[in-house]
């Protein structure tokens, strides 16, 4: 079960909630939006496939946890981004001290892995569930908020792109996406070349949005 595929029951992106480190959760105030009962939207989101709990909090919204939130990559790709944005940032010092620099070097890692996937033959059928990890859950759940900063009046789109590019650089370090030495290809490096494209996506667009062409080389 995806951001995407929620949003189109609950009327609305659901919103990503906690670290994920042990649960994938979203919360939703989509009952409340819709003049239904929690009780019933709840049980209509218990009945769709990869869901693995809801509950009603006492403020009413929903507390919906997904079993596989790796799925979530599969939907994301490239989209255009509303350009003419004032980028925050500065060219330099290219150090990690400035964030301009963390986010353009991120989406430089992810493209490269791309790359280098290609050239080391890592490939074949995507398994989201392979996406178990810390470090890829620390970048699932900051990709699971694209869909809300889309809609969103004000999408803070530079702070998002902080955070998303903080929580690759981790798993580009942490959880390798291409094997090492004599180490063969396997499904979770598949896996996690998959990811990379995912946030290779979302970078260009969110720097996009703030009037920047994001770099394949720096």
């Amino acid at each position: 079960m995806t951001p995407g595929r929620l949003g189109e029951v609950l009327g609305l992106p659901p919103i990503p909630w906690g670290t994920w480190t042990e649960e994938a959760l979203y919360i939703s105030p989509a009952a409340l939006r819709h003049g239904r009962e929690p009780g019933e939207m709840a049980a209509r989101l218990r009945a769709l496939p990869g869901i693995a709990d809801v509950r009603v909090r006492g403020d009413g919204f929903l507390e919906i946890a997904v079993t596989v939130p790796g799925e979530l990559v599969a939907e994301i790709g490239p989209a255009a981004a509303p350009a003419g944005g004032a980028s925050p940032w500065t060219d330099s010092p290219r150090t990690w001290s400035n964030p301009g620099f963390v986010v353009r070097y991120a989406h430089v890692r992810a493209v490269a892995v791309q790359r280098w996937a290609a050239e080391l033959g890592v490939g074949g059928e995507f398994r989201p569930e392979l996406l178990d990890g810390r470090w890829d859950r620390a970048v699932l759940r900051s990709l699971a908020e694209v869909h809300g900063r889309r809609v969103s009046r004000d999408p803070g789109w530079a702070a998002y792109a902080e955070q998303l590019a903080l929580a690759y650089h981790d798993a580009f370090e942490r959880a390798p996406a291409l094997p090492a030495g004599d180490e063969q290809p396997s499904a979770r490096h598949a896996a996690r070349v998959r990811q990379a494209r995912a946030v290779r996506d979302v970078l260009a667009e969110g720097l996009a949005a703030l009037g920047e062409t994001a770099p394949d080389m720096l």
